[in-house]
């Protein structure tokens, strides 16, 4: 009875916490508006989630999130200086290959989704088998160091909260 109602509890927080801050108000209208879309969305979209995604060890998504805001200041600070400082002839953009570790598709989105909110890379295409990720790069010299640092401190990571 409580799966039909709530079939992905973590989702209606999510939903319901989304659209408290995109009101910008807490108030109990707001706050009961979002807990009565964050329980109809999950319900309405249940047919297209047969399996809940699971996550192994959901303390570790904090350490994530972390890593992943320090690396977009950084990838900020590095891409404008990139705009101020360096001329367009001695720009090294580049297609990248990262082969994937990361089966959950849950897991591969989130990858896909941090790579293109860190500034200077974009992914554009996931393999057909699912086992590699196409990557754009603003500018490198040495693709092998993007794919090091992109399994190091995300998939890595990644791997360890949903595998």
């Amino acid at each position: 009875m409580l799966r039909k109602f709530l079939p992905h509890p973590w989702l209606t927080l999510v939903v319901t916490i989304v659209w408290v801050m995109l009101v910008n108000v807490i108030t109990l209208n707001a706050i009961v508006f979002g807990l009565i879309l964050g329980i109809i969305i999950p319900i309405v979209t249940s047919a297209y989630w047969p399996e809940r995604p699971t996550l192994r060890n959901p303390m570790m998504i904090i350490e994530y999130l972390l890593v992943v805001l320090l690396d977009i200041v950084r990838a900020n600070i590095q891409v404008a200086l990139i705009i101020l400082g360096k001329r367009n002839e001695d720009m090294k953009p580049g297609w990248v290959t990262v082969p994937l570790d990361l089966r959950s598709p849950e897991a591969i989105t989130v990858l896909a989704g941090t790579i293109t909110m860190t500034p200077g890379t974009v992914s554009s295409d996931l393999s057909e088998d699912g086992h590699s990720l196409l990557v754009h790069c603003l500018d490198t010299d040495d693709p092998d160091a993007v794919v090091a640092q992109i399994k190091d401190r995300y998939e890595r990571r990644l791997k360890e909260i949903f595998e």
